[in-house]
């Protein structure tokens, strides 16, 4: 009990995730769903994924490869969905339909 309540304590916290917290906080983040066409494989999802959360304003994104589903989280103040879909369009693949979340 006493092992696994102290390796809870030392689990590291990214400065992403404390991004994260801090615009949960203040109501500010925004998620979108897209469905996506044009992956091949996971790698495409992955890569995705990958090039999404190097862009300013944006603060997670998961990409599912067989569905073809991208969520996003991002901070509006920083980002528009319209600029996420254009960078999502620029790695080649194509943006079918968008859900609010």
């Amino acid at each position: 009990m006493f092992r696994r309540r102290f390796l809870q304590l030392c689990v590291p916290v990214s400065a992403s995730a404390l991004v994260i917290l801090k615009v949960k906080r203040n109501g500010h983040a925004k998620a979108v769903a897209y469905e996506v066409k044009g992956f091949t494989c996971i790698t495409c999802a992955v890569g995705l994924d990958t090039m999404l959360r190097r862009q300013k304003g944006i603060l997670s994104s998961e990409s599912t490869y067989p569905e073809g589903k991208v969520v996003v989280r991002f901070d509006p103040d920083q980002v528009n969905e319209s600029s996420i879909r254009g960078f999502i369009a620029d790695t080649g693949f194509t943006v079918q339909s968008q859900d609010e979340l």
